[in-house]
């Protein structure tokens, strides 16, 4: 049985990352990006399909980890009966090649710890060829993949895979450094250790130091930021929706999906995230990204793309993997890339005004793309779409996505009015104006007494509660009071909030999900700008006990067992987070609104 979602912690070097049990085994890891083919996949699959678990022999005892100095530095306590000991992993940040460091530490009596190092490239599929160097280097490869293991104890080789057995007492270290290098490049160097350890910790030392947080909520928004700054791909400045593919939204379900990718929809959550946090380097390095992604014909425009940009997201089913819980298929790629999701327009023109707000360069390049993309909505924004949450249904006039529209429209609008920039005020105002009156005549049902997830649908959507944080409308207009009314009622459950009803609505997919935790923080934000601050501060306060117990949040919750779901650590949960911390912190004062933030 795999562990639970949970269960695992995060590391990673800002180009990967890897998922670590509590139980010490590493049970995902691609390399050498995010979205390569994994060489530990057990998570999807079983202990064959690759893993390296270093713990103490003795099965039974008790386990506790923590993170050191809040950076992506996972240390994991093994108590039993023979005594105590420490395993530190980590990945310092890339030099000239990708490293993955574990350092175990006797604490007390002595202790006997086995590791079991199971290297499976191609998602699982594959066992290399093992070859052992005179210096005792342990070298594995498989087609254009290699790595080279270097260990404190003897190991032996049998089947592809690499097991010693080692006893530590009180103070003694014993070092593990598994490499990884193109298998047509020579073997690179190998990194000290302890020397990497204390390197890293400090490179994050100084990245958090430059946060500009100081609410009452310091510590989760601390680790929220080193999910999302460890998520972030360094070469490129975009950020990957989650570490990992296929983790069910629902056990034994088929709502898995490969999140190992870049989303549009993510943008000024990201942006403005980092930029309140004091962290313009990486807002900017994702603006620039964001810019180089799309840019082009808009009529091509992606709701999706790859770390670098890349278009072409292919989604197959690897028949290698049998899925998390038997939760199939294994997908590879998104197909969602394909669709037309009408709001990435809205999402791409409010983070480029957010970082032209900030930026007083203005990043004058982007312009005459952000006029393209205006231009190309001012003739298809009436058109349905696949909506923010990507439905495998009929595309549909979604409510969510119109008044995304509308968003895109307005920010060129103040793009012209505020910074002098030129286009055409005149239509781009017009389309302001229809769009409005469009989504509060088609999109509000006055029997319902509130918005609606589609035109003439009848059901709620949690994306509606975007519509305040975006501009659109104020929160504590009756329309939008009796939407947060109407949301309460059919999507809440046990203090957390679904996207939507997937047995009342369509989405081309089984029914059943669970909480989405972004959602549940945009509930709390609405409650701020209503002035329902009690209840905000209560809904958060639920959210943060979600946690697990190094900080880390999943995609989504069962609202029943607390179970984790979905894709993890997931970039928007966190993102969110972040974003509800800084509103409550003002919360004595205005809410922030993504409309309206120069207040």
């Amino acid at each position: 049985m795999p562990l639970p979602i949970r269960d695992y912690a995060l590391i990673g070097d800002c180009e990967t990352a890897a998922l670590v049990g509590r139980n010490g085994s590493i049970d995902w890891l691609c390399w050498p990006r995010f979205d390569s083919e994994a060489c530990f996949a057990a998570l999807l699959g079983e202990e064959e399909n690759g893993a390296w678990r270093i713990a103490p022999v003795a099965e039974r005892g008790r386990s506790t980890r923590r993170y050191l100095g809040d950076a992506p530095v996972l240390e994991t306590t093994f108590e039993t009966a023979d005594g105590v000991v420490t395993v530190t992993d980590f990945m310092p940040v890339r030099g000239a090649a990708s490293d993955l460091v574990r350092i175990v530490t006797g604490r007390a009596g002595r202790v006997p710890m086995r590791s079991a190092l199971r290297l499976r490239f191609g998602y699982g599929r594959a066992s290399p060829w093992i070859e052992r160097a005179h210096d005792g280097e342990i070298k594995a490869i498989g087609g254009p993949h290699a790595v080279v293991l270097r260990a404190g104890t003897p190991q032996t080789t049998q089947h592809g895979d690499c097991l010693s057995e080692f006893d530590l007492g009180a103070g003694e270290r014993v070092a593990f450094v598994l490499t990884y290098f193109a298998s047509h490049h020579p073997t690179p160097d190998a990194v000290e250790a302890e020397a990497a350890l204390n390197e890293t910790l400090e490179r994050w030392r100084r990245w958090l130091s430059r946060c500009a947080y100081d609410g009452p909520y310091g510590k989760p928004v601390w680790r929220a930021l080193m999910v999302m700054k460890a998520l972030t791909y360094r070469p490129t400045g975009g950020m990957v929706a989650a570490a990992t593919t296929s983790l069910p939204e629902r056990i034994g379900g088929e709502r898995n999906w490969d999140y190992r990718y870049c989303w549009l929809r993510d943008a000024t959550f990201m942006l403005l995230a980092f930029l309140h946090s004091g962290f313009e380097e990486e807002a900017f390095a994702w603006r620039d990204w964001l810019v180089r992604a799309v840019a082009g014909d808009p009529r091509d425009m992606q709701p999706i793309y790859g770390i670098a940009g890349e278009q072409h997201l292919l989604e197959w089913v690897t028949p290698d993997l049998r899925g998390y819980l038997d939760s199939a298929p294994v997908r590879i790629g998104n197909a969602a890339y394909r669709q037309r999701q009408l709001d990435v327009y809205g999402e791409v023109l409010d983070a480029l005004h957010q970082a032209r707000r900030h930026d007083r360069g203005h990043h004058e390049a982007s312009w005459s793309l952000q006029r393209a993309i205006v231009d190309h909505l001012t003739e298809h924004w009436r058109e349905p779409d696949c909506g923010i949450w990507e439905v495998r249904s009929e595309p549909l006039h979604f409510t969510h996505s119109k008044a995304m529209a509308w968003v895109a429209f307005d920010r060129a609008v103040q793009a012209i009015e505020r910074f002098g920039l030129e286009g055409d005020l005149d239509r781009w105002r017009r389309m302001c104006e229809e769009n409005r009156h469009e989504v509060l005549t088609k999109g509000f049902d006055a029997e319902l007494g509130s918005f609606t997830r589609a035109y003439g649908s009848g059901d709620v959507d949690a994306s509606l509660l975007l519509l305040p944080q975006v501009g659109f409308i104020d929160a504590r207009d009756p329309r939008m009071i009796g939407t947060v009314r109407a949301i309460e009622l059919r999507l809440l459950q046990d203090g957390l909030l679904r996207r939507y009803d997937t047995r009342q609505s369509d989405d081309g997919l089984p029914p059943g999900e669970g909480a989405f935790m972004a959602a549940s923080f945009w509930l709390a934000d609405t409650y701020i700008m209503q002035g329902r601050i009690e209840d905000a501060e209560a809904l958060f306060e639920r959210l943060l006990a979600c946690q697990n117990d190094v900080g880390l949040l999943p995609e989504e919750i069962d609202p029943r067992t607390g179970a984790f779901l979905g894709n993890f650590p997931q970039a928007l949960s966190h993102l969110s987070l972040v974003d509800t911390a800084y509103n409550l912190a003002e919360a004595r004062g205005p809410a922030v609104e993504r409309g309206a933030r120069d207040g």
